[in-house]
């Protein structure tokens, strides 16, 4: 939903976004493409924007809580020249930005910044050059220089001439989560932006001849469609809360999407989860589970559903790429140690290792979500067969990326006591 957010903006013209998010972050992105100059209208259901390419309308931008979103957006607020304050809340506030320092003034972009911390002030206009870049602390910085990078000449940008004049390329060095980086080009492509040549993922470059096409999507009276497809982020959540106390049929999930998140299938199949692929979705029942090994680098935001699962497996699991978990909302790993320990799951770290000692058995506990959404609902899947109640405070937290979860969960049959916490009754 973010990415087609930023494509809408950076393409002339009209498109229309099928099947929208709603989440605090998906709001955020709708906030700053319309402060970059894009006008917004919802006709049922289906978001319509137009766009000239970014004109800022507001010198000041703010990305909520939303990593991505302050990684993509800044190299695209840049391709203006304009000054703009770019600032956050919460986490984000306190989230490492020096990729910004170093690489913007690169590009032709004055920068300044709180220590490598937010709020920024940035001036362009970004000029694509060759650079290189260090990809190992998260792949959205890379995701924004390649929306920026990918904007044509025929797309070009209020405050000066944009585009590329050249052919130029990005190299990246231990580039971390490849699969998010298909993603972003799925959807560069279906926009009809730029489409960089990928070498490897460890060079994209960009010709200047004929690396645009058309749009893919349906064509209805001159504006371009997008549908956005079903999160397997969230859905993994649901995925895990049919293995421990299903059975449940998810629908929406694309089998063939680029998502590095899609991977929970693996795990839960290397599980011995309950899971079969049929037309109507995919449903997963409970099975007598065991421990397993997964390797989590390239997809991180499936340690918190992991561990939820591993609590209820037999035996010993391993799961690799703690490394990625220490920038999030909150120090992932950490959290996710210390919250399951009150639910009496064993979670032990060891160097880029995490180990969870599963015996089948969770306790009701009081928790905290240590306002990170993910833990929030690792937390309340994992007490769907807890032995008692499990009270979760800042249960709120969900609605930075899936505000129907609770909902979604009371819908399967899950006894959900709302308020500013959530308890879960046997």
């Amino acid at each position: 939903m973010q990415r087609a957010c930023a494509a809408a903006l950076l393409v002339k013209g009209t498109s229309v976004i099928l099947n929208p998010g709603h989440s605090n972050d998906d709001k955020a992105a709708l906030d700053i493409i319309q402060k970059l100059g894009a006008k917004i209208s919802k006709v049922n259901g289906d978001l319509t924007v137009k766009s000239e390419g970014v004109n800022p309308v507001s010198s000041t931008i703010n990305c909520g809580e939303s990593g991505l979103g302050i990684r993509m957006f800044t190299p695209l607020a840049a391709l203006s020249e304009k000054e703009l304050t770019i600032n956050g809340s919460g986490s984000l506030l306190t989230r490492p930005l020096d990729f910004f320092d170093e690489i913007l003034p690169q590009l032709g972009v004055k920068v300044n910044s709180r220590n490598g911390k937010l709020p920024l002030t940035i001036q362009g206009p970004l000029r694509p050059v060759n650079i290189e870049i260090d990809g190992s602390l998260s792949s959205q910085f890379l995701t924004g220089l390649l929306l920026a990078y990918s904007t044509s000449p025929s797309n070009s940008l209020s405050g000066g001439e944009g585009g590329l004049a050249s052919s130029v390329s990005i190299k990246v060095k231990n580039l971390k989560s490849k699969p998010y980086i298909d993603l972003t080009l799925d959807v560069i492509k279906k926009f009809g932006l730029r489409i960089p040549e990928n070498r490897n993922y460890e060079e994209f470059f960009f010709r200047n001849d004929s690396s645009q096409v058309l749009p893919l999507g349906e064509d209805l009276g001159g504006a371009f469609s997008y549908t956005v497809e079903g999160d397997w982020s969230g859905g993994a959540f649901l995925l895990v809360a049919g293995a421990i106390a299903g059975p449940i049929t998810v629908r929406g999930l694309d089998l063939t999407s680029t998502q590095a998140d899609r991977a929970m299938i693996d795990a839960l199949v290397a599980a011995n989860a309950g899971i079969a692929i049929e037309a109507k979705g995919i449903k997963v029942r409970p099975s007598e589970m065991k421990g397993f090994q997964f390797d989590a680098t390239d997809c991180p935001d499936l340690f918190p559903p992991l561990v939820a699962l591993a609590a209820y497996c037999k035996g010993r699991t391993t799961i690799k790429g703690v490394s990625r978990l220490l920038h999030k909302e909150s120090n992932r790993a950490v959290t996710l140690q210390d919250e399951f320990d009150k639910m009496g799951v064993l979670v032990k770290l060891e160097r880029d290792e995490m180990i969870i000692q599963g015996n089948g058995k969770v306790k009701g506990a009081d928790i905290h979500s240590q306002h990170d959404h993910r833990i929030a609902m690792a937390c309340s899947v994992a007490a769907l067969k807890a032995d008692s109640e499990t009270v979760i405070e800042e249960a709120q937290a969900v609605n930075k990326s899936y505000p129907d979860f609770y909902d979604d969960l009371k819908k399967l049959g899950a006894d959900v006591s709302l308020d500013n916490k959530i308890k879960w009754h046997e």
